[in-house]
């Protein structure tokens, strides 16, 4: 492979993939809740079955599976259970206080690795960690963070 220093980057973006049980549902929380905005979509027989979200420089695919016939899929269970998708911000802090604004709960943050933290778990069981780096002390939960000046 080549190594050549004046060629451009060929792979530029990792995005997830995540399989939704209601489209509808997804949107109003990725959308309506964290702010994401849908670039690009797919409809299948006037249904809306694959869309692009991005916010900023982050984008995630969303995709609702036909119930039946061809190409037919049906999750035994929530299908997000056990994967998590980590969000590297400028101000993790801003986006726990815009989630609360726009009507989303997510956890408390806290300083973990020497990052603020906030999480959330979407409709599907997908969990979504927020994070900026911060000089603030480990285990500090948002509230008790000390005035660094």
């Amino acid at each position: 492979m080549p190594t050549d220093a004046t060629t451009e980057p060929n792979v530029r973006q990792a995005v997830p993939f995540f399989l939704v049980a209601s489209m509808d549902a997804s949107l109003r929380y990725y959308v309506d809740g964290l702010g994401f905005e849908m670039t690009n979509r797919w409809d299948d027989d006037g249904k809306l079955r694959w869309c692009w979200l991005q916010q900023d420089g982050a984008a995630l695919m969303l995709q609702e599976p036909k119930r039946e016939g061809r190409d037919s899929w049906v999750p035994e269970g929530k299908v997000g259970i056990g994967v998590s998708i980590y969000f590297i911000c400028r101000d993790a802090l801003a986006l726990y206080r815009a989630f609360i604004a726009r009507g989303i709960k997510p956890r408390q943050p806290f300083v973990g690795n020497g990052m603020w933290v906030t999480s959330l778990t979407d409709p599907d069981g997908y969990q979504l960690h927020f994070e900026s780096p911060t000089e603030v002390p480990e285990e500090t939960e948002y509230g008790d963070e000390p005035r660094i000046g």
